[in-house]
């Protein structure tokens, strides 16, 4: 089997990571995976926030829990946050992001890393704290959340779930 297959095949969600910090090599490889990524007539819709900064983190962390109204942290103690926004503009603008994050998950797991989809990144944008980090990076536009790609050095190894039965249809 070549390595790419192996690696989707065995690709999981990360939902415990140790506290080691990613080189940023790592995180430049990974991201610049998820700039490959298809899109609908090469519009390239998406946009992709690194966050490695642990105040910021934390705020978005805390902003993602207020939503779903917990007191935890919804990224697991990951250390860095890839978040994948894309211009409302564009028709495939949620497939395109979405293409962004599997292309991101899976370069993260070919180098040793954990990750995770993480959803309410669309809530998190239409608050004020996230219009205002937009702000503050100079990005304008219709923007909308897809996800936020956690990334680090897993704790876990969690085994494959059985695939559900009549997945696939042959014609």
């Amino acid at each position: 089997m070549n390595e790419s297959i192996k690696n989707i095949l065995n690709r999981r969600s990360i939902r415990k990571y140790k506290n080691e910090s990613i080189p940023d090599e790592y995180i430049n490889e990974i991201v610049k995976c998820g700039t490959y990524a298809p899109s609908g007539m090469n519009r390239q819709s998406s946009i992709i926030l690194v966050i490695k900064d642990k105040e910021t983190r934390d705020k978005l962390s805390a902003l993602n829990a207020k939503i779903i109204g917990a007191n935890i942290d919804p990224f697991y103690g990951a250390p860095v946050i890839l978040i994948v926004l894309a211009n409302k503009d564009i028709p495939t603008y949620i497939y395109d992001g979405s293409l962004v994050m599997s292309n991101m998950m899976l370069a993260a797991s070919s180098l040793g890393l954990g990750s995770c989809w993480i959803h309410r990144a669309k809530e998190m944008f239409e608050t004020k704290e996230g219009q205002d980090l937009l702000k503050s990076l100079g990005i304008e536009g219709n923007y909308e959340g897809i996800g936020n790609c956690i990334i680090g050095y897993p704790a876990e190894t969690p085994s494959a779930k059985e695939r559900k039965e009549h997945y696939i249809y042959q014609i």
